[in-house]
């Protein structure tokens, strides 16, 4: 069996297969994408429902366990295949031969038992119907027709009849199992020709597509290659990308802090600006109100002086209007106000050089930084592609080295040879497995032709016995049906004998077969009997590596083989193909990247050119810093413009005085005051409006001057010496920062070698060379063939038989005992008319009784 599996295994060595079902490998987003390995569907199912019959297979299995309960006896073959195949000289009365044969016994023992009863059978059985048969002949063990009558006999007779009906449909049904079991074992063995030859198939399938599958996976490379090719074409925005991000996190903020500060600067002269037109139009505006609202005084005390404000109802609200009149006035001056012309000037004179310009030209130096490195990168870059070329040569190269297609080719040969051998003689083998069936079914016939006349002899028995005829006087048919049951017995005692010789040796066979080979090879014991250390080999510890790689100490067992190839591993992971060529030496990362990563470090990247920030905007800077904005006097400004342009609110005012004119009696007055309220309104709308929209001007102004000029200088010194900081950066420790961003750049090229060889692994262990025909094929032949096929049906096959020929036993007892109830007797019992019936009914015969002396027979009872 060991040799067997050796073989198996030896026929796909080296080979490769294709994956039975898709890969379930799906790169993860950002990763390379090599798809899937080219893949075939097998056409092999390793696996056989035995339909209906797979109960009576069960309840044989159950009776096996009874007969044999014991463990698989790992130690006792272990020891006992040590012996053989050390070709140990038998003295089988050494005392570790004695108890390793006690031990056989003691594990035989349910088989043995069994075995001995079968033949005791065989024995016996013959001789007591050579007995029985002689016996009757000299009119004893029944042979004397004669029948004894008795009160119950019509109850003996019914459970006699009922005794053996039971046997007789046990024997039946134990014959239809040995039938069925018979068919069933016919039925697979044509069928396994179509097994077979998928096998053979899968095993074609699995030698033919290796080529593919390699191309594949070296073709795959260019997929690797094209992606770095790729990355490095695009050195620029990667890698200056990468560098130019880094040195951002302080260029970038140094350079919007001088843009802002440029800002900061016209925002600075266009509020310088808005303060100078503000105060002017202020201090004009205020002059020209402080006139009108001189005028509306004056015009207004005249007309209080008038006559009708003597009057006794206009006195009182006069007065009141006359003593408001001087809430006519302006509050704010603006006159006092200093000037912002100077400061304006000097900002003036900052603004003549184009901050902003300068800052942007830093801008556009430092966004340049991908087109220097792909510019001082051109020559290394091309050494690298070169090498990248070289090594996808190299795979090819080594592909082509390994002896792969000649192995493939001379097992291709082998395996159409072995089919073409196996094709030639499966024919042989279905003749052979005719004869087998005719003669189990030769045998099922034997049973059946003595259950028939069991079954005849009880039909014509029932059906032909008539309960007032004497037993001198049972008609045909009763007579017919004891014969039936008597030829019955006489073909048991012929057939019964042969029946167990055939269930013996079935028995015994089958059953160690399934205990010994088909249980242990479910459960995996024998695969670990097979892996024990200097078993089938006392030289070598490990006989499948000794065998497959001439080193016994390589830890390959044929259970780890088997477990491999069941879950569709690869063959070169099941059978440690390492040791014959290590993948690992061809796929060893640094092997390729090497020359890749020297390369890569040797960029030189110089970015001293990149000018953030020239001398004269720094210049420009300070000289803003100084225009002497900080020395306004924002104190008198914010004073004045938080004060309310007049005394009083006009509109107010003008609404009083109309209210109050209405209080005075129709006439002049009221319409003149009216008029008066009218005139302020006006001077409200046309002066006083736009002095506050001024005033709200050149409060914003001077707020946004107050912020700029607070700490300008120390603002301006901190811009300028975070410029200088970066641009330090820039010219002395760039190259620091170029030297991580090219390490990682130079990750990210190996990283797709990496992923390659990652793929190429996972693929040769899961994929490529999937060894689930190697189990296919064992499990055809063991698991299915051996056990399923053959081992079960004749297991069921004994069963059924030897339950048959058990229970002939009691049916010849009860046929025997039947069969006198049927039979015509030669001479019956006569009793005394005087003592048991009257004479009348004798005569008549109506009971069944006869006086023997008034028919001139002798009734030996009388005489004796």
């Amino acid at each position: 069996m060991a040799v067997e599996l050796c073989l198996l295994l030896l026929l796909l060595f080296c080979g490769s297969t294709v994956s039975e079902v898709q890969p379930i490998y799906k790169p993860p987003p950002g990763t390379l994408d090599f798809g899937f390995v080219p893949s075939k569907t097998y056409d092999t199912g390793a696996y056989h429902e035995p339909g209906p019959i797979g109960i009576l297979f069960k309840i044989v299995h159950a009776f096996l366990y009874l007969v044999q309960p014991n463990p698989f006896p790992q130690d006792l073959i272990r020891k006992v295949a040590q012996q053989k195949f050390g070709n140990t000289q038998g003295d089988y009365q050494k005392p570790e031969n004695v108890v390793l044969t006690l031990q056989a016994i003691y594990y035989e023992i349910g088989f043995i038992v069994s075995a001995a009863l079968g033949l005791l059978f065989i024995l016996l059985l013959p001789l007591v119907g050579l007995c029985f048969c002689m016996c009757r002949c000299c009119d004893n063990c029944g042979g004397e027709m004669h029948q004894r009558q008795k009160k119950n006999a019509d109850c003996q007779r019914s459970c006699f009849a009922t005794f053996l009906f039971v046997a007789s449909l046990i024997i039946s049904i134990g014959v239809l199992c040995a039938y069925a079991a018979n068919q069933h074992l016919t039925s697979q063995v044509r069928g396994a020709k179509k097994l077979v030859n998928s096998n053979f198939k899968d095993l074609k399938v699995f030698l033919n597509d290796t080529p593919a599958q390699i191309d594949y996976l070296v073709s795959q490379y260019n997929t690797t290659k094209d992606k770095a090719l790729s990355d490095l074409n695009n050195v620029g925005p990667l890698l200056g990308s990468r560098v130019q991000e880094q040195l951002g996190k302080e260029v970038r903020p140094a350079l919007d802090a001088a843009l802002t500060m440029a800002g900061a600067i016209r925002e600075t002269k266009e509020a310088l600006e808005n303060v100078s037109v503000s105060v002017e139009v202020l201090q004009e505006g205020t002059e020209r109100l402080h006139a009108n609202l001189t005028d509306v005084k004056m015009h207004l005390s005249n007309t209080l002086n008038d006559s009708a404000c003597s009057a006794a109802q206009a006195a009182s609200t006069c007065n009141i209007i006359r003593n408001s009149l001087n809430q006519l006035n302006i509050n704010a001056n603006f006159s006092g106000l200093p000037g912002v012309s100077s400061q304006l000037a000097k900002v003036n004179d900052v603004l003549k050089i184009d901050l902003s310009s300068l800052v942007q030209k830093g801008y556009a130096a430092f966004n340049d930084t991908p087109d220097l490195v792909v510019n001082q990168t051109k020559n290394i870059l091309s050494d690298i592609k070169n090498v990248l070329e070289s090594i996808g040569l190299n795979i090819s190269s080594f592909t082509k080295t390994l002896p792969v297609q000649k192995i493939l080719a001379d097992l291709t040969i082998y395996l159409t040879q072995s089919e073409a051998y196996v094709q030639d003689y499966f024919p042989l083998v279905e003749q052979y497995d005719f004869y087998r069936w005719l003669g189990c079914l030769i045998l099922c016939c034997m049973v059946v032709l003595i259950v028939v006349f069991y079954y005849l002899g009880l039909l014509c028995g029932t059906c032909g016995y008539d309960k007032h005829a004497s037993p001198t006087t049972r008609g045909c048919i009763s007579n017919t049906g004891g014969n039936f049951l008597m030829a019955g017995v006489g073909f048991s005692f012929l057939f019964s004998w042969v029946l167990m010789i055939v269930v013996v040796l079935t028995f015994v066979t089958g059953g160690n077969v399934e205990k010994l080979v088909c249980e242990p090879f479910e459960d995996k014991t024998l695969f670990k009997v097979l892996d024990t250390p200097y078993l089938l080999n006392r030289q070598w510890k490990n006989y499948l590596s000794g065998m497959l790689f001439k080193n016994p100490n390589i830890n390959l067992t044929f259970e780890k083989v088997y477990s491999d190839c069941k879950e569709n591993k690869g063959i070169y992971t099941s059978l440690h193909l390492e040791h014959l060529f290590n993948i690992n030496e061809f796929l060893n990362i640094s092997m390729y990247t090497e020359d890749v990563a020297l390369r890569i470090e040797h960029i030189q990247i110089n970015l001293s050119k990149i000018i953030l920030l020239d001398e004269i905007g720094k210049e420009n800077l300070l000289n803003f810093s100084s225009s002497g904005i900080d020395g306004i006097n924002f104190g008198a400004y914010l004073t004045e413009i938080n004060k309310s342009v007049t005394k009083v609110d006009l509109l107010s005012f003008a609404n009083d005085l109309e209210a109050r004119a209405d209080q005075l009696p129709k006439g002049a007055l009221e319409n003149a005051l009216k008029g008066h309220a009218n005139n302020i309104r006006m001077i409200h709308n046309q002066q006083v409006v736009p002095l506050e929209q001024a005033m709200s001007t050149l409060n914003q102004s001077i707020r946004l001057l107050k912020r700029t000029s607070s700490e300008l200088m120390v603002k301006v010194k901190n811009v300028i010496s975070a410029v200088n900081a970066a641009q330090l950066l820039i010219n002395n420790n760039a190259s620091l920062v170029i030297v991580q961003e090219t390490k990682k750049y130079m990750d990210t090229i190996v990283g797709y070698f990496e992923q390659y060889i990652d793929w190429v692994k996972e693929s040769i262990a899961m994929e490529v060379a999937a060894c689930k025909p190697i189990a296919n094929v064992i499990d055809t032949a063991v698991d299915i063939f051996l056990c399923s096929y053959v081992t079960d049906s004749v297991n069921a096959f004994w069963f059924g038989l030897g339950g048959s020929s058990i229970f002939l036993i009691p049916a010849i007892i009860f046929a025997v005992k039947l069969s006198k109830y049927y039979r015509r007797m030669d001479t019956e019992d006569v009793y005394d008319d005087v003592e048991t019936i009257p004479m009348k009914n004798t005569e008549n015969g109506n009971n069944g009784y006869h006086k023997e002396h008034l028919y001139g027979i002798h009734n030996p009872v009388i005489t004796r």
